[in-house]
């Protein structure tokens, strides 16, 4: 079946006629097979050209994109210097001071949970590090920094009175000795296992279970091992919390999403 055009359409201002629209590949008769303005080597369209450029880089947190994670990993990295290259007395005396330890806990609770979410425990190659700044700008690329700087205080917070209570109360009932008072006690990691959790909610069920699968797993051996059974349950309880802010993290992202779309 031949394609014809007819009536003023049919010629132009010479009164030649004007090109032809690219119908190859179509069907005769068939209405509607490529939309008006369509092209399919338009780079919008499927295929290859049309995909979304990868940008590795956003894994990592940036001062604009991910400004809580950002400013907060160049507190750590500097505190972490001051760990391996200052005098060992002194960072001691740091340590014990942030440390939310019972005694720390009665006398100045919200100094020292703040002063103790300074260091990193194990210093700059602790694995805690690598999960603090992948799981935040994650986090926080969803949620927002000010949503995410929470769920880590929570899971900060928390954690730590659920192991540091009974700790009180176990001495001061005599099944513990006057010294755990003063057991050393600081670091990111309760932060980013809650941050973990919460993660994991955001995430389709094939990302979500073997993410939760692996740490559990590695926290459960942790403490299977009885290395430091007090912080390991903290770890465990921190994961837990993270799971449980899945309603609310699941609605900041969707009013993340469609702030973002406007």
């Amino acid at each position: 079946m031949r394609r014809t055009l007819t009536g003023t359409a049919a010629s132009g201002p010479t009164g030649s006629p004007p090109p032809l629209p690219d119908v190859r590949g179509l069907l005769d008769g068939v209405p509607r097979q490529r939309a008006a303005g369509s092209d399919p080597k338009s780079p919008s369209g499927p295929g290859p050209q049309g995909r979304r450029p990868r940008r590795p880089w956003r894994l990592l947190p940036t001062p604009t994109g991910t400004p809580f994670t950002f400013f907060y990993a160049v507190v750590l990295a500097l505190t972490s210097y001051v760990t391996a290259h200052a005098d060992t007395a002194l960072v001691r005396a740091l340590h014990e001071n942030s440390s939310t330890d019972v005694t720390h806990l009665l006398s100045a609770p919200v100094p020292v949970l703040a002063a103790s979410a300074l260091w990193v425990a194990g210093g700059i190659a602790s694995p805690f590090v690598l999960g603090f700044l992948l799981v935040l700008t994650a986090l926080e690329r969803r949620i927002g920094g000010v949503r995410t700087a929470g769920v880590f205080l929570l899971g900060h917070v928390l954690a730590t009175l659920a192991t540091e209570v009974p700790v009180g109360l176990a001495v001061l009932l005599g099944h513990l000795p006057d010294s755990s008072l003063h057991r050393l006690d600081y670091g990111i990691s309760f932060g980013v296992a809650a941050s973990v959790g919460a993660l994991a909610g955001l995430l389709t069920p094939w990302l979500r279970g073997p993410l939760l699968a692996v740490f559990g797993g590695l926290l459960l051996r942790d403490l299977l091992a009885l290395t430091d059974p007090l912080s390991d349950w903290g770890h465990l309880i921190a994961l837990a919390i993270g799971v449980g802010t899945w309603p609310w993290v699941r609605r900041w992202a969707a009013t993340e999403a469609v702030g973002a779309s406007r």
